[in-house]
């Protein structure tokens, strides 16, 4: 038996819940964008980025801002983006079945 003076208190203080958390809770999910871009001094060389972000899924709007300043202030121009988030990639779910089926 465990007394009560033996069990830590935890207290909750303002901030100390982390804002990713708090974007998890409020529907974000991880993004990660992989950004194929040309090299400004070379312009037949292409490199990658990859920016990783608490988003919104359809619209992305963490992203769009980023993709907007980039444009507006760095010189190397896009040439593609690959999105990763959690509702368009995930593991497959796993579901009980009452029977087995066969297919010849």
């Amino acid at each position: 038996m465990v007394s009560k003076a033996t069990v830590p208190q935890v207290a909750v203080r303002d901030g100390a819940v982390s804002e990713d958390f708090k974007k998890q809770l409020a529907g974000y999910g991880l993004t990660t964008a992989e950004i194929l871009y040309r090299r400004p001094d070379h312009h037949w060389l292409l490199q990658s980025y990859v920016w990783q972000n608490y988003d919104l899924f359809p619209n992305f709007p963490a992203l769009k801002d980023f993709l907007a300043f980039w444009q507006a202030k760095l010189e190397g121009p896009l040439v593609a983006v690959t999105v990763a988030h959690s509702k368009l990639v995930k593991p497959a779910e796993l579901k009980a079945i009452d029977g087995v089926f066969r297919l010849h």
